[in-house]
């Protein structure tokens, strides 16, 4: 008799250890459903022009991450701060990574013919409505004439949660220096340095005291990015997986669904730290224009040199950058002496005027919202 009860009494903890898990399970369902539900947001069409059929993540593909120059989601107008394309090649368990330096001189989709910097491709986005992200997404494209398949676009307040969340990045400071960061100076110094989100925001942002500029910044973005990609998909990082997803929220948008983020991670994970190469847009910086603004000066021959190592990793035709069938020499490193630029005069006009319509030019690289740096 004893034993009878003794049995039902463990058949009872069972039950209740069974349903207090299935609960556990569908709460921890249900949170996840609802950041991603909350984060997602596509782009307004089906697939790039430059697919002939969608892909899905067992197929070679890319994802654009973005970075805003807002603090907040409720920030309608927000500029490209950061633009680094990741090009995937599940079956090569490959990545080939590349910046592009946000003041590059490039012509804006849907903006009447305007060249002006990449960074200002939402603001048309938004006059032509298009939409901010999808007509980012097709001035990339047309760049550098390849597809641009899934996004991520995070805030500053984005990018500083997510990466509390992870429980901070480690870095190698290249040099001593500080910035001013939403009114504070933020200091450091040479070496490994164990940084927060607001002081990993502070990292990425400095491009003034940085001899190489625009490239030294991406290479610290692609740094803190990377040691971001690496936290969340450790065995630790599961521990923190309400902090993350609360981070989440407004403050990160992007264009996949639940079983495709998951896809992503799982490829991640499995992707050799040596077979993660990053790739260097070369150019020049030059005001040799009647406005006397900055740009980032990429020569065609250089846009058409990264363009086919891209779309080689994703297992496309080479072409040129007008999607002309195209025969590559056997080397295609960049010549700095035959090197020619395009027109900088970054208008849209011959005799360096604002187009009609134009967004103001970005001559501080300041920010909306006191980003300082």
């Amino acid at each position: 008799m004893k034993r009878k009860k003794r049995k039902k009494l463990w058949l009872r903890v069972l039950l209740l250890c069974m349903a207090g898990i299935i609960g556990a399970s569908s709460y921890f369902i249900y949170q996840v459903w609802g950041a991603v539900d909350q984060s997602y947001d596509p782009l307004n069409r089906q697939k790039s022009e430059m697919r002939q059929e969608e892909v899905t993540m067992k197929d070679p593909f890319t994802v654009m991450f973005v970075g805003t120059d807002v603090r907040n989601a409720d920030t309608q107008n927000w500029r490209a701060d950061v633009i680094m394309i990741a090009a995937v090649n599940p079956e090569k368990k490959s990545i080939e990574l590349l910046s592009i330096p946000r003041d590059t001189l490039t012509e804006i989709q849907n903006s009447n013919g305007v060249k002006t910097k990449i960074n200002a491709a939402p603001y048309y986005g938004i006059q032509s409505g298009v939409g901010p992200m999808t007509n980012t997404v097709s001035t990339v494209e047309h760049f550098l004439n390849i597809p641009i398949d899934y996004y991520v676009k995070v805030n500053f307040n984005g990018f500083i949660d997510v990466v509390d969340a992870v429980g901070g990045v480690d870095v190698n400071v290249p040099f001593d220096f500080s910035v001013r960061l939403f009114n504070k100076m933020q200091y450091y110094e040479k070496g490994p340095a164990h940084l927060d989100g607001m002081r990993a925001l502070g990292y990425v942002r400095m491009r003034k005291s940085d001899p190489r500029g625009d490239l030294g910044r991406n290479m610290r973005q692609r740094e803190v990015i990377q040691a971001v990609m690496d936290e969340a998909v450790s065995i630790k990082s599961v521990t923190k997986i309400d902090d993350i997803l609360k981070s989440v929220g407004n403050n990160v948008t992007h264009n996949m669904q639940i079983d495709q983020l998951l896809a992503l991670q799982n490829i991640y994970r499995k992707i050799p730290k040596d077979h993660l190469e990053t790739l260097k847009m070369n150019g020049e910086n030059s005001n040799n224009n009647p406005r006397g603004i900055w740009y980032y000066i990429v020569s065609d021959q250089e846009r058409l040199r990264l363009s086919n190592i891209i779309r080689k990793q994703l297992e496309l035709p080479t072409q040129t950058l007008d999607g002309r069938p195209y025969d590559p020499p056997e080397t295609q490193e960049p010549d700095p002496n035959t090197e020619t630029a395009p027109d900088p005069s970054g208008t849209g006009t011959q005799d360096g005027s604002p187009a009609p319509g134009q967004a103001p030019a970005d001559t501080t690289g300041s920010t909306t919202e006191n980003g300082n740096e």
